[in-house]
């Protein structure tokens, strides 16, 4: 309840403030009455973007929380196993090479490029010395990612004027977001999450091992199908619609798992909602903070998931010293 709580006040901040400062009696008047002064910034820039990071945000969440557990990683996250970066990629090939810009269009490219890029991320990083180790998988990713964004930068090369448009996108961006990207996406973002809280007690099965898991009747290469399809979708669709926003992913389940525990019926809706809070929060801060520009939230997470990453590769090494 505190943290629904706290959630409702990021969201009340997400809409009275802005790069424009506007009074907060204007942005409740904007809320009910088309004729307002500020009823075109609140209801058609601001309740979307608000609406939209709250939908991401969890989705990167409960990405990132499902992935963990599915590779036993605690360093596992969408963006930095290449996941994002691959569903960036897609969206903007597709773009430059085949003039797509159906919004329709750009989720299914992203959920394409999402899933081409974990199974390659998961193949490298189990041909590494500690055969899918935490360091392991995050080197394939480091390693996919950079090449991607190669790509993306080669295809930018291309067709200049198109990249522009895709430019600002590409670091993870909630501007210019409308209610419309969030209508595509609430489908793919729905499927995903059924799919996941439904695989909840089986990962907790299969966080004793394949064999234990087995005998307790789940099929671990099923679960592990069936749960990265679900980070797919979930990570797929939000990055189609915001852009590759990174850390989220990370940051969210370890919050969520010092409240609450490593049981993953919990862990996921506790995972979801800090993601939401998380992006929210840094869009927020994104425009406070530079006012009157602004601060893409993918930068913004950057600052606040790097030294996260650091803490949690530095905690690693130490226990496998002790």
């Amino acid at each position: 309840m505190v943290g629904l709580a706290l959630l409702a006040l990021a969201a009340a901040g997400g809409i009275a403030v802005g790069a424009q400062p506007l009074p907060l009696g204007g942005v409740l008047r904007a809320l009910y009455d088309d004729t307002a002064p500020a009823a075109s910034v609140v209801r058609e820039v601001r309740v979307p973007r608000t609406a939209l990071a709250l939908a991401a945000g969890a989705a990167l969440g409960l990405s990132g929380a499902v992935l963990q557990s599915l590779t036993r990683n605690p360093l596992a996250d969408p963006g930095i196993l290449g996941v994002n970066t691959g569903a960036a990629c897609a969206v903007v090939a597709a773009t430059v090479l085949l003039g797509t810009d159906s919004q329709a269009a750009v989720v299914w490219w992203a959920l394409t490029g999402a899933a081409v890029a974990v199974v390659v991320t998961y193949l490298l990083g189990r041909r590494g010395p500690g055969r899918g180790g935490p360091e392991d998988l995050v080197l394939a990713g480091v390693a996919v990612t950079a090449a991607l964004g190669a790509v993306v930068s080669g295809l930018g090369a291309l067709d200049a004027d198109a990249y522009g448009a895709l430019r600002i996108w590409s670091v993870g961006t909630l501007a210019g977001r409308e209610l419309s990207h969030l209508w595509h996406l609430l489908p793919f973002l729905a499927a995903g999450a059924v799919l996941a809280f439904a695989l909840a007690p089986a990962l907790n099965a299969l966080a004793l091992g394949d064999e234990s898991g087995r005998a307790l009747g789940i099929a671990p290469g099923r679960v592990r199908l069936l749960g990265t399809l679900a980070t797919v979708l979930l990570c797929g669709a939000a990055t189609a619609a915001i852009g590759p926003v990174g850390f989220v992913g990370l940051v969210a389940p370890h919050c969520a798992r010092l409240l609450v525990g490593p049981d993953q019926r919990w862990l996921m809706p506790y995972a979801a909602l800090t993601g939401a809070g998380l992006l929210l929060v840094s869009d927020l801060a994104g425009r406070v903070v530079a006012r009157p520009a602004e601060i893409q939230a993918g930068i913004v997470t950057a600052f606040i998931g790097a030294p996260v990453l650091v803490w949690l590769i530095c905690r690693e090494r130490t226990g496998r010293r002790a």
